[in-house]
């Protein structure tokens, strides 16, 4: 044999075992996009998102939760659901929610059927309107506070009507 002449190695038998299938991308659940911890404050699955870089003007309504990152301009009606305000958020509306989280900058008065919330990073400059009020510690917050209570739907008697009141009376 020569020096380019190629050595056949010996054949040695080996057992074939079955190979089992990768399992398909489509039977692998995809992990949750969104960790827990990092969302804004939601009750329902739905929810909007106006990320960093969106400016919007103009009315705004719907049917779910609404975070807001950007920048939005105009009129803010979500009567069952939750607005939040990021801390890049920088909002100027008239506000109607059922509950507002606010963490960004918002100019205008909010009205909410359940709570508003000031966080310490947050800077309101209007009334609020609401059941249940909270300010954290280092929020900034500039305007009227009226806290509605449900058990006194009395409208609360002005100075003309005391003055009638007791001409009445006398």
């Amino acid at each position: 044999m020569s020096w380019w002449e190629k050595k056949s190695a010996p054949v040695t038998k080996r057992s074939v075992e079955p190979v089992t299938p990768a399992k398909s991308l489509m039977e692998t659940p995809m992990p949750e996009m969104n960790p827990k911890g990092t969302a804004p404050h939601s009750r329902e699955p739905n929810r909007t998102i106006l990320g960093p870089s969106v400016t919007l003007r103009g009315e705004l309504a719907g049917e779910e939760d609404l975070y807001i990152e950007g920048q939005f301009e105009g009129s803010i009606h979500l009567r069952d659901h939750c607005l939040t305000v990021g801390a890049q958020g920088q909002v100027k509306a008239e506000i109607q929610v059922s509950r507002a989280v606010i963490q960004g900058a918002v100019t205008g008065n909010i009205i909410a059927r359940e709570r508003i919330e000031i966080l310490k990073t947050g800077r309101v400059m209007g009334d609020l309107v609401a059941p249940g009020i909270a300010i954290e510690d280092g929020a900034y917050f500039k305007g009227s506070i009226e806290i509605l209570r449900e058990d006194v739907r009395q409208p609360v008697a002005t100075s003309d009507s005391i003055k009638q009141e007791e001409t009445h009376a006398q």
